[in-house]
């Protein structure tokens, strides 16, 4: 697992809350560890993740919360619709 500064590190643990972290340090190549100031907190940690992560650019971070919000906006939408016609 390669990752830049500004990434972004996800674990998705089982039975756990996902964790969103920026990644603030990596070595030159790009391996782990990882200084990591997670969202949740505002820790910063060093990391050497698992299996259960995944980086992230920062892009399409990005992208993903565009497209979460898009699906919230949309079911918010209805649930207001739905309850304005009852």
């Amino acid at each position: 697992m390669n990752a830049s500064v500004g990434d972004w590190l996800l674990v998705k643990t089982r039975g756990q809350h996902e964790r969103r972290g920026v990644i603030l340090a990596v070595r030159a190549d790009g391996s782990p560890p990882f200084t990591v100031r997670w969202t949740d907190d505002g820790h910063e940690t060093v990391v050497f993740p698992g299996p259960d992560a995944i980086v992230m650019t920062a892009a399409a971070m990005a992208a993903a919360e565009r497209i979460e919000n898009e699906r919230i906006n949309r079911i918010q939408s209805a649930i207001i619709d739905h309850a304005h016609s009852s």
